[in-house]
């Protein structure tokens, strides 16, 4: 009754700034991300409700050369039936999903993959997560594959194919000796279902709302307590 999310989420696209203007100029043509090492599966990336971890690593993969000039753009995103791994429901059911997927392999005798660091870093982070790729992606393609086989013979299905992937995810150096707060973790959305997004945006940067109110106030000349007669600084005795 509770597995669709209801609220809207605002999410924050890092890439180059030719990708971020074509979105915003064709919102239409979604660019899909199919890496092995995706580390929710493949879809669309946001970081959530975080403009600046969006644009920090952006920048990361401009200083490295990957892209030419780091950009970030913002989107209104429905999640919809969402494989939250924020809630103790689909976590219990990711577990299963690795139980099945373990026992496949093993009697194929076919090798698990395995999360890594990349070749010459030897930081504990396993920023390449080619085991949880492929377990998401297991779930999504089996998901699917048994609501198609009741479509086929039954003409209806009581199967629900998920639209998005939410995790949260610990990453960097503790902030300071001892914690247990680190300086990159943040919440990740993985859009499968292209209609979840409902649009993008260039964000706006940030004003000093303070400093807006004194120029109004000083062109208008007039007492910011005496504006509405409701206003409670107003003495309506």
């Amino acid at each position: 009754m509770y597995n669709v999310r209801p609220s809207l989420i605002i999410g924050f696209h890092g890439c180059d700034e030719h990708v971020a203007d074509s979105l915003l100029l064709q919102p239409d043509v979604i660019r899909i991300s199919r890496n092995p090492y995706d580390w929710l599966g493949h879809g669309m990336y946001f970081w959530e409700n975080s403009l600046e971890r969006a644009l920090i690593w952006a920048r990361e993969k401009e200083e490295r050369g990957e892209i030419q000039k780091a950009a970030v753009v913002g989107a209104v995103i429905n999640p919809g039936y969402c494989f939250d791994l924020l809630d103790a429901t689909y976590i219990r059911a990711l577990i299963e999903y690795y139980r099945m997927m373990s026992a496949f392999h093993e009697r194929y005798s076919l090798p698990l993959l395995r999360n890594k660091s990349p070749r010459g870093t030897d930081h504990p982070d396993r920023v390449l997560r080619f085991l949880d790729c492929n377990l998401l992606e297991y779930v999504h393609k089996t998901t699917f594959a048994k609501w198609k086989r009741e479509m086929i013979n039954k003409g209806i299905s009581g199967v629900r194919v998920f639209d998005s992937t939410r995790a949260v995810f610990r990453e960097g150096d503790p902030i300071y000796e001892g914690a247990g707060f680190y300086e990159k973790s943040h919440i990740q959305v993985c859009v499968r279902n292209p209609n979840c997004i409902l649009g993008f945006f260039r964000p706006r940067k940030e004003q000093d709302y303070l400093r807006y109110l004194e120029t109004v106030i000083q062109t208008s000349g007039s007492d910011p307590c005496l504006i509405h007669s409701t206003h409670p600084c107003r003495d309506t005795t």
